[in-house]
Formats: structure tokens, sequence, C-alpha cells
């Protein structure tokens, strides 16, 4: 029997499937940018420098910036990640199993919470000056949480874990700077201005890669 006006029913798509293998694609691709960012995070960090007036413990880096960047592209997540994986990296390649990296874990640390802190305020209002904003006031929290968990954490830690006693570590910054005398000192003229000095530095940094950028960033940013 036919019936006149009768159309064949809908071609229904399975979505759901579409969907599942867009998602893994997608899932594919993030990570193996968090794996890229983190293995160039992670060699940047061979490229540590001293700083003059500086202890030689003291060494500059600008591993944070590709986390940064993943960060503004992947979200949060992946920038804390890619701050992990460099970190934990740099512990199998030239650190101890042995002992417990305090130094990975304080940088893993300053990292996230500058990358945190710069995000919140970029993801507000995508742009250059909110990132910058988002630097400059990440960069003092994270000097100020940094320069309490020195205190009382990150060298007591070095003195029970790897024997590094705080008479040393402030013995060696004596002879940069010959006003340090106790552990105080040594946060206030050294541990302070030496994380201001990294955080403005990579606010620098950031300011060009993300003009260069920008395009990318605004059709790839998922956060």
């Amino acid at each position: 029997m036919f019936l006149i006006g009768k159309r064949d029913p809908p071609r229904i798509v399975p979505k759901t499937i579409y969907g599942v293998i867009d998602m893994n694609t997608f899932y594919l691709k993030k990570m193996v940018m968090i794996s890229l960012l983190a293995t160039i995070g992670f060699l940047i960090m061979y490229l540590a420098f001293p700083i003059p007036l500086f202890p030689g413990f003291l060494t500059m880096d600008f591993s944070d910036l590709p986390a940064l960047v993943g960060a503004i592209v992947l979200g949060p997540g992946a920038g804390v990640a890619i701050e992990g994986i460099k970190n934990i990296l740099h512990v199998l390649f030239s650190g101890s199993l042995t002992v417990v990296p305090i130094g990975e874990i304080a940088n893993f640390a300053a990292g996230s919470t500058l990358i945190l802190i710069s995000w919140y305020f970029y993801h507000r209002k995508p742009s250059m000056y909110s990132l910058s904003l988002g630097m400059v006031i990440g960069t003092i929290i994270m000097t100020v949480i940094m320069s309490i968990a020195n205190y009382y954490v990150i060298f007591p830690g070095y003195a029970i874990f790897l024997g590094y006693s705080i008479e040393m570590a402030v013995h060696q910054a004596q002879a940069a700077n010959h006003g340090i005398h106790d552990l105080l000192t040594l946060i206030v003229y050294s541990i302070m201005p030496f994380n201001l000095i990294k955080g403005f530095a990579l606010t620098v940094l950031i300011i060009p890669v993300y003009a260069r950028l920008k395009n990318y960033l605004k059709k790839s940013r998922v956060a």
C-alpha cells in the first residue's frame, strides 16, 4: 500500500560516535602538545645561568615559558601538567631517585603558582594587557608564597634530606652579598629579588610570544 506524500524517514547521523572520534582526536592532539611543551621546558632547564650578586645555587632559566603557552592554549590543567612533567624529567635525567627532589618541587610550586594566576587574569578577558597584568600580579604572589615556603619548608628540607644545612647556604650566599647573615636575610636579599626578577623576565618574554601566536591562540584556546 502506498501513501500519498509519504517520505522516507529522516536519516539519523550518529553524532555520538562522531563526537567520540572528535574527542579522541582532540585529546590525542592535546597530549602530544603537552608532551612537546614539557620536553621543551625540560631542555630549557639545562640553559640555566647564574645572576651576578646572587648565590650560586640560584640560577635563572625560562623553562616556565612553554608551560605558560600551554596554559593559554590548552587550559590551566595543561600548564600545571607541563610543569610537573618537565620537573619529573629533570629528576630522572639529572637528579637522584634516592633523595627527595626539593629543587624540582620548589620549581613546580613556583611555576604552577605563576601560571594559574596569569591564566586566571587572561581567561577573564583574553588580551595582551590581561596576560601582562596577570603575570605581574602572579609574580608578586608567587614571590610572597615562595619566600614563606623557602623559610619554613624548602631550606629546612634541603638540610634534612640533602644534608645542605641552612648555615652552608647562608655562608655561600654571603660571598655574593655581605648583608646576608641568617636565613631571614637570605630570603629578603636573595630569594625575593630573584623570584621578582625571574617573574618579570618571563613577563617580558611572553609578550612577543603572545603577539606572534595571537591568532593561533584565539583559535586554539579551549579553556
